[in-house]
């Protein structure tokens, strides 16, 4: 059995994560974090198994823009998908912090899983 892709998903509504974790685990192995500091800590110790980053843009402890520009910074090539529902000055945010996709909230399901598969390296796609 090939290895589910792994994601990190950080927002600080309980509802959120367990909404997209349990749509997502069908595919992908989610880890979670519920704000910044948590969300880079857990980066740090397993940045090398990670394949994609989620983040909303308002989360504690840490921005996501500075979360986003972290990673980046460590990891310029692990992908992140932020998710925003504060109109266009967080989204150019996110642009400058390096985003490879921003979602604005509340978006469609279809549309995350589109980002998603377009996002992580070709082969670590699992068939829906």
């Amino acid at each position: 059995m090939e290895k589910k892709p792994q994601i990190l998903l950080i927002d600080d509504s309980k509802e959120t994560v367990e909404g997209l974790k349990c749509h997502l685990c069908r595919n992908y192995m989610i880890h979670t974090a519920f704000n910044g500091l948590e969300a880079i800590k857990f980066f740090e110790q397993n940045r090398m198994g990670l394949d994609l980053v989620i983040t909303d843009l308002v989360v504690p402890d840490l921005s996501g823009v500075a979360l986003i520009s972290m990673i980046k910074a460590k990891s310029p090539n692990t992908p992140i998908i932020a998710m925003t529902g504060w109109g266009k000055e967080p989204g150019e945010l996110a642009s400058e912090a390096k985003a490879d996709t921003i979602l604005m909230k509340p978006f469609d399901l279809e549309d995350l899983d589109r980002s998603v598969s377009k996002l992580l390296p070709q082969g670590k796609v699992q068939p829906g």
